[in-house]
């Protein structure tokens, strides 16, 4: 018997990582600026994947380094503008700020590519919205126009376009070669945009790397994970995968010390249940990609 890893297990190990990211980048900008460290982490990305795959990148083709370009854009304005918002916002109100992606991908798919979702897929991104609305919780509050929630409201269109941009390219490139172009193009960028942003170089602190250097393996693992699970998840019904992150988040949050209402133990039913409907289409018909 062959055993084989479904893609829909690795993105939702996915979810996991995820969910840990935000504490830690909320604890690490303790002593480096946004910008700064979001530079770091993603060159301490790049060189993970590229030490364990440099052999590859002799073959590199332009249409990676298109599409490494394009993605590496939106991560760069996803993560940033999401590290920048977390300086003044709370991390539970970044998470549920970030995930209001999930209904936001159907929706530019239909805009941008042109393929809209099925009616269980709209059905599905429904209770997923409704689920992360409730594991936010009332604590977290609503979302309003300070400067960290304007931010990373901004952010959360650039983290859709990736998911977007991911599934676009995904049967076209290697996902390795793909990865560490991306990195290596968002890792530039956010250090590019420390100057006009007016951020300077932190002290030097070994907790800088050593957060970094974690976050950085986090990033590499995600991302490798979902150029290569995307090929065979639309986007769709990775978004919906991905909403389990603010699950996990929860449950992070409550190992820390953070109450877990019964609201949001209600809300990850709704998620679960979101991401069920989502794959339902997908079960009906063998073979064929999900919307």
């Amino acid at each position: 018997m062959r055993w084989s890893v479904r893609p829909e297990w690795v993105l939702a190990g996915v979810t996991f990582i995820w969910g840990g990211t935000f504490l830690a980048v909320q604890t690490a900008l303790t002593w480096s600026g946004p910008l700064f460290f979001v530079g770091l982490r993603f060159a301490m990305a790049a060189l993970f994947i590229g030490a364990l795959s440099w052999r590859r990148l002799r073959h590199l083709t332009v249409t990676e380094l298109w599409a490494g370009g394009w993605i590496g854009l939106a991560i760069a304005l996803g993560y940033g503008l999401q590290t920048v918002g977390l300086q003044t916002i709370a991390s539970s109100k970044s998470a549920l700020i970030t995930a209001l992606y999930v209904p936001l991908v159907p929706i530019l798919q239909w805009i941008v590519l042109g393929r809209p979702p099925g009616m269980l897929t709209w059905i599905g991104v429904g209770c997923a919205t409704l689920g992360l609305i409730l594991v936010a919780g009332p604590e977290a509050g609503g979302i309003g126009f300070v400067y960290g929630e304007i931010v990373t409201i901004i952010s959360v269109f650039a983290i859709a376009a990736e998911v977007i941009l991911i599934s676009r390219f995904a049967n076209q490139v290697d996902a390795a070669r793909v990865t560490v172009v991306q990195l290596i193009v968002a890792s530039i960028l956010c250090f590019a945009a420390m100057l006009p942003a007016g951020e300077s170089l932190p002290d030097p602190d070994w907790r800088i790397l050593v957060f970094a250097a974690m976050l950085g393996l986090a990033s590499a693992l995600i991302q490798l994970a979902m150029n290569w699970a995307q090929k065979s998840v639309s986007a769709t019904r990775s978004t919906l995968i991905y909403a389990g992150e603010p699950v996990w988040a929860a449950i992070i949050g409550r190992i820390a010390g953070e109450r877990l209402p019964v609201a949001a133990l209600f809300g990850g039913a709704l998620i679960v249940l979101g991401m069920v409907l989502g794959e339902w289409p997908a079960r009906r018909r063998p073979g064929r990609l999900p919307d």
